[in-house]
């Protein structure tokens, strides 16, 4: 009955949303029929627990209950979010902010006009028995990373530490394979991890010398968002040209609402979110996927100004690492992002009563699965 009131409640504070936006829109007449209005979201990467939020928000009918019909379309490693935004085969994107502001020093006009993940998710694995449990550490060590753009926080916190992994002094930078076969098999010092995915892989993994799971204790997690350099991943974004039109404007408010309380459906339901996620078909099985729906939510929760809203003082920080790592070429230019839309729709939730900030959230304790299952 609770989970039913709850959903009752976001659901309602969605149709506020949609009512506020359509105010916005200074309509002369309500239209006869209601009717829905057909936008795509491009995901970041396949089908995973990482965009839980927004599928939550489909299955819900928070989309369609803010007057939405929304599509979702699974990324890969083919796939450019940003791209497919500016092209107009989808109106919204996910991605995260470096990306966003390398496309638009490249002149692609993209806006990010709700930042949902808070804080990093990009960490840095050593094994416990190796000593090397700091940045500082690592110098003259085998360092692993995926490269390919994902390397920016980590070659900052080198720097910031003495060494120059952009020409390999003072330590070895290894590319790694989307898996941690690499570092299971000590072949590298350290490992990139996200601590939603390649973190539980390693925890899902058997000792060979145990037989038994490897564990946090075996483990040091050196997490960038704490050595400070963490950039800003998961935002929600569209293309300047499109948000002229005030009608589009309302539609984004919109689609930011019913979005947001996918994700605060999300912090309080991390089972039936993870379910859901599990019905889109993701490559990872159950367990795994329990996992990043709940490390996830610490990436998300709590949120200080409230779900969505950009932190200048983070979007600094990442707009200056991108700078000094050539993902730009110049300082970004005025309007990467805009945080009015995302007001108005926090303004929505609030109303009906909704946290949008997570003070009192607590993540759940989820134990590893052998293989994630």
């Amino acid at each position: 009955m609770r989970k039913r009131l709850v959903a009752g409640a976001l659901l309602a504070a969605v149709v506020a949303v949609a009512s506020a936006a359509a105010v916005a829109t200074h309509a002369s007449a309500a239209p006869r029929e209601a009717t829905l209005t057909k936008v795509t979201l491009q995901s970041k990467w396949v089908p995973q627990a990482q965009f839980a939020g927004y599928y939550a928000a489909l299955a819900k009918g928070f989309y369609r209950q803010a007057g939405l019909d929304v599509t979702i379309k699974p990324g890969g490693p083919d796939i450019i979010p940003e791209q497919v935004v500016a092209s107009g085969q989808a109106q919204f994107g996910i991605d995260w902010l470096p990306s966003l502001l390398s496309a638009r020093d490249k002149g692609t006009d993209l806006v990010n006009i709700a930042q949902v993940f808070a804080r990093s998710g990009m960490t840095q694995l050593t094994w416990k028995s190796s000593g090397i449990n700091t940045i500082a550490k690592m110098k003259d060590k085998k360092v692993g990373n995926w490269l390919g753009g994902n390397e920016f926080e980590l070659f900052a916190a080198l720097t910031k530490n003495g060494m120059d992994p952009e020409h390999n002094k003072g330590v070895t930078i290894v590319q790694q394979p989307f898996d941690m076969g690499l570092f299971l098999s000590h072949k590298i010092d350290s490992a990139s991890a996200m601590t939603y995915n390649e973190l539980a892989q390693v925890l899902e993994s058997k000792n060979p010398k145990t037989g038994k799971l490897y564990q946090l204790s075996d483990l040091n997690v050196i997490k960038m968002q704490n050595v400070g350099t963490g950039m800003l991943e998961d935002g929600i974004f569209s293309t300047g040209k499109w948000l002229k039109s005030p009608a589009n404007q309302a539609t984004a408010v919109k689609f930011i609402g019913a979005s947001l309380a996918g994700w605060i459906y999300c912090r309080d339901h991390v089972q039936d979110c993870t379910n859901i996620v599990l019905k889109q078909g993701p490559t990872l099985p159950h367990g795994h996927q329990l996992w990043m729906t709940n490390e996830i939510n610490k990436l998300v929760w709590p949120s200080k100004s409230g779900i969505g809203l950009m932190n200048a003082a983070d979007y600094k920080r990442t707009a200056k690492i991108a700078q000094q790592f050539g993902v730009i070429k110049k300082a970004p230019s005025a309007g990467a992002y805009r945080t009015d839309l995302a007001k108005k729709a926090i303004a929505g939730l609030k109303a009906n009563k909704q946290d949008v900030f997570g003070k009192h959230y607590k993540p759940l304790n989820v134990k590893v699965t052998p293989g994630g299952k």
